[in-house]
């Protein structure tokens, strides 16, 4: 065990990094509580006049009391559909929360953004919580209030593999997996939506306000010309007493979140994965240091073990092949008591026992090997893996080419693609190219994945593609005769760099929901550890096998 790690001598230069991180973590922060607004104070009156509760009240009540929701996915849609006023959080709200002590994802929609319509995202993040649920074997609760599709963008949600049918075919093979799925409806469902709660074990529906239906009122009238109210086609008392839809009514929301609480308190307790876990220890440093270490510039170096020094318990590791392959470090330790197999890049520069610098950040020959040999160790002992991405990528050249870095960087995507411990992904700084994919990026089936406000996730970096960008679009102004002066090429230049600069943004990543949420660089040990507890509620670990690896 080697204990690593430096105390911070605060300078100029450090304090300046210091006030930038946390300039950026407020930042998020303020968005974060905007976000939380949902339709905005306006519209959060009109929804709570009808004596209806929001979904982040609902939520509130349905965990366990001083418990804390885990809320995921937060920024989705952020500034994305502006054309049609927004949709903040995608007008879903979902997470991970305690009810009687057991730990449940529960998705609500905001009935406040846009009466709770679905949009593309909106669809791709229901997804994304039916996914935790799976792979984790949580149980999951809906809290339905939803006017159905958003029909401008109908043609983008309805009629592909992961759009909106794909959830209740989740459904379906949520239940036959054993997971229980109980829906609370708490306003409209429509149409295809219908099916969500329908489709899951038990469903209660809130009389007065929840009603369902596969067409609305205005609907039968233009179809079969039937003249009839929501009510008396599809409200509490019909669906329940009359279709035998639904299986209980509710006189109120926090009825329904009470009852809902009845029903998980009888649920059987399963068994765990039993990921080793002792006494929890603090390192020896603080966590705010993680501001000091961090360089403002994500091109700048800085030392890794620094960084793990703040992260692991007693600032202790177990480091696997030390001298070799030295710009990724690789690592046993212990997060908040879980064992946790460590594959971190490092950022310093580095010189090899032959004397050869290597760039930090650089994913190299030697290192991808250690890498694919650590990971395949961790998968063998069931020790959950931990990635820490500040990765440039791999690297190129006729050296790098003739020494066989392609196939050493598969043999590393190849053990990450196969590994079936859980992993989770901290996107600590850069996350360029093939980096991305061989230190877990999202293709790669992290069971989480989070990333720091100052991080940038891109094929390549701003000032290399942007230079690549603009000799592409003089070459395309040339055949059509246009020449540019030097400052008009500056120009250009400044505008293909901010462009692509705002892409890579972590803030356009979580939109889209490449990432599960923004984290405060200071609670990276607490999302690791929430993680592993939520990953160890499944006690099925495949077998691992590696496929074809060339040695």
């Amino acid at each position: 065990m080697k204990t690593i790690g430096n105390q911070i001598q605060l300078n100029e230069s450090i304090q300046s990094r210091i006030s930038y991180h946390k300039s950026l973590i407020e930042k998020i922060e303020s968005i974060r509580e905007q976000v939380k607004l949902g339709g905005g104070k306006k519209a959060i009156e009109k929804h709570k006049s009808k004596g209806k509760l929001t979904a982040r009240e609902r939520i509130n009540k349905l965990i366990d009391i001083d418990s804390k929701f885990f809320e995921l996915n937060t920024f989705a849609a952020y500034e994305m559909y502006n054309e049609y006023g927004g949709a903040p959080s995608s007008g879903t709200i979902f997470g991970i929360g305690k009810i009687h002590n057991r730990d449940c994802v529960i998705v609500a929609n905001d009935a406040t953004v846009k009466a709770g319509a679905w949009f593309p995202i909106t669809a791709k993040k229901n997804l994304r919580a039916q996914e935790i649920a799976i792979e984790n074997n949580l149980p999951i609760i809906y809290l339905v209030d939803s006017a159905g599709v958003f029909l401008p963008l109908q043609d983008e949600i309805f009629p592909d593999k992961e759009h909106f049918g794909r959830i209740f075919r989740n459904n379906a093979k949520i239940s036959s997996m054993g997971i229980p799925q109980i829906a609370a409806i708490m306003g409209p469902c429509v149409a295809g939506g219908a099916y969500l709660p329908i489709m899951s074990d038990e469903a209660l529906i809130v009389q007065g306000e929840g009603s369902i239906f596969l067409a609305g009122s205005h609907l039968v009238k233009a179809a079969i010309g039937e003249q009839i109210d929501n009510e008396s086609l599809g409200g509490a008392l019909v669906q329940s007493n009359i279709s035998g839809v639904t299986d209980y009514i509710m006189k109120n929301d926090d009825e329904a979140l009470e009852t809902i609480r009845n029903l998980v308190s009888r649920f059987g307790k399963n068994q765990k994965a039993n990921f080793d876990r002792i006494e929890s220890f603090p390192p020896n440093y603080s966590q705010e240091d993680i501001l000091a270490i961090l360089p403002e510039d994500t091109n700048k170096p800085y030392d890794t073990y620094e960084l793990l020094a703040r992260l692991v318990d007693n600032s202790e590791i177990d480091e696997y092949k030390t001298g070799y392959g030295k710009t990724l470090i690789t690592a046993y330790a212990r997060i908040d008591g879980w064992a946790v197999g460590i594959v971190a890049n490092q950022r310093n520069i580095v010189r090899t026992e032959k004397g050869e610098m290597q760039i930090g950040g650089v994913i190299y020959s030697d290192s991808a090997d250690k890498a694919a040999r650590f990971i395949m160790n961790c998968n063998q002992r069931k020790i959950p893996l931990v990635f820490l991405q500040d990765v440039t990528g791999f690297m190129v050249g006729s050296k790098a080419e003739h020494g066989g870095i392609i196939k050493d960087g598969a043999k590393m995507v190849n053990a990450v693609a196969n590994s079936v411990v859980p992993k989770i992904t901290i996107i600590v700084g850069n996350s360029f190219g093939a980096g991305n994919y061989a230190m877990c990026g999202k293709a790669y089936d992290p069971r989480f994945i989070y990333a720091f406000p100052n991080s940038k996730i891109a094929v390549m970096g701003g000032a290399q593609a942007s230079s690549v960008l603009l000799d592409i679009k003089l070459k395309q102004a040339e055949k059509e005769n246009k020449i540019f002066n030097d400052d008009e090429k500056q120009k250009l230049l400044n505008e293909i760099k901010n462009s692509y600069e705002s892409k890579s943004n972590p803030l356009y990543a979580a939109a889209r929901l490449w990432i599960d949420e923004i984290i405060d660089p200071t609670l990276t040990r607490y999302y690791i550890s929430k993680s592993i507890e939520f990953a160890d509620n499944n006690p099925e670990i495949p077998k691992f096998n590696v496929g074809v690896i060339q040695t």
